[in-house]
């Protein structure tokens, strides 16, 4: 079998996570709920914890309420 070995030091490999390049995704990337981007249902959970967040700033004597998944 033959083949090229590409071979990158830690330094560059480092300097490339930075790149802005590196930060936009590709153009013809498909939208996935939950791998490319959130699911809906994560959107759902995130805006619900941070009104109840919120909420909880805005009455600080108050015991928070246990909450059933």
């Amino acid at each position: 079998l033959a083949g090229t070995r590409i071979i990158c030091d830690r330094k560059f490999l480092l300097e490339c996570k930075n790149s802005p390049a590196a930060r936009t995704p590709p153009c013809c990337l498909p939208q996935t709920p939950g791998v490319t981007s959130l699911a809906q249902s994560s959107l759902a959970k995130l805006e619900e914890l941070k009104e109840r967040n919120e909420s909880e700033e805005a009455v600080p004597g108050e015991q928070p309420r246990a909450v059933a998944p």
